[in-house]
């Protein structure tokens, strides 16, 4: 193998790495999924929204983001409440368990790629987009679904 390649795979495996010990340290540490911290701290910040405003802005489908509220409820960290007037709409909110645990938990991993990379120049940023994007086709995972969340399957444990 050549050189280069080896960075590449380094570099790969780099940031692999970096999702599975962030992942590892939020479950040891609050028992939570990077997808469940992302959707508590969702609903903390927009009480009394529907679960598919939640699926729409986490970028998960609604049957993934109904088996995670499902397991935040099932913990009491979530309610889902009924509608008054329409018994048929659903708003959730945080339980006083939901609220302590986000303040406890670590920040998503995310957080901070993006604000490094929210301060690189225009250029730099859609270099990075257009490497990566390479990458997912060269590993023929393009058509691969996910979200924009930095964790290693988080969505598909909570799915299962």
């Amino acid at each position: 193998m050549s050189d280069k390649l080896d960075d590449v795979l380094v570099a790969l495996r780099r940031i692999m790495r970096a999702t599975e010990l962030y992942s590892k340290t939020l479950s040891k540490t609050s028992g939570l999924t990077s997808p469940q911290l992302i959707i508590l701290q969702f609903v903390r910040e927009n009480p009394a929204c529907a679960p598919s405003a939640v699926a729409k802005a986490v970028s998960l489908s609604q049957a993934t983001v109904t088996t995670i509220i499902d397991r935040l409820e099932s913990r009491s960290l979530i309610l889902r409440e009924k509608g008054i007037i329409d018994k048929r709409t659903v708003s959730l909110r945080l339980t006083e368990a939901g609220m302590e645990l986000i303040a406890k938990a670590p920040r998503p991993l995310q957080e901070e790629f993006l604000r490094q990379f929210d301060s690189l120049h225009d250029w730099e940023q859609a270099a990075i987009i257009s490497s990566l994007q390479r990458v997912a086709e060269m590993m023929d995972a393009q058509h691969i679904d996910a979200s924009p969340l930095l964790d290693v399957g988080a969505a598909d444990r909570d799915h299962h």
